[in-house]
């Protein structure tokens, strides 16, 4: 609309039931609109929201195991760590030495091979095993694999209608 004095803006402004809102107040002059500010400030709250339904948020989760479990206690604890995997999330995945078997952390070691070979073909390995005083620590996340295999979540509900 071209230059105009402040009052004449808002003046036009009340007329036509708008808000005046300043667009880039560095120019000189100013530069203004006309528009709804209520109808402008939910447009972009809904596309915030519509953004961040398309994330996820992966969260860290926690599974421990001794040295000296038994094997098919161990199968047990690999299945729940693909099922948290499948879910999108990542796993740590905690070897607690206790008493003497801190003298033989090799036993430690040897349980968290067993989880990786056995989850080999669902998940990869982050980073490397690490011992922080009497654990050790591994985080396993979903391997590209996994996902792609994963069905989307509309249609399982039309398997399961």
């Amino acid at each position: 609309m071209g230059l105009m004095p402040t009052t004449q803006a808002l003046e036009m402004a009340r007329e036509k039931g708008l808000d005046l809102v300043e667009v880039a107040s560095t120019a000189v002059p100013p530069v203004v609109r006309l528009l709804d500010y209520g109808k402008y400030r939910y447009s972009l709250e809904k596309k915030e929201r519509k953004a961040r339904k398309g994330q996820k948020a992966t969260s860290l989760k926690e599974m421990r195991l001794r040295p000296k479990i038994n094997e098919q206690d161990l199968l047990t604890k690999v299945n729940l760590i693909r099922k948290m995997l499948e879910q999108g999330d990542k796993v740590k995945v905690s070897v607690f030495l206790r008493g003497r078997e801190n003298t033989h952390p090799e036993l430690g070691w040897k349980t968290l091979r067993k989880v990786v070979e056995a989850l080999k073909d669902a998940a990869s390995v982050e980073g490397n095993p690490a011992m922080e005083g009497s654990n050790i620590n591994l985080t396993f996340a979903a391997s590209k694999q996994v996902k792609a295999v994963k069905p989307p979540e509309k249609e399982k509900e039309a398997v399961n209608a």
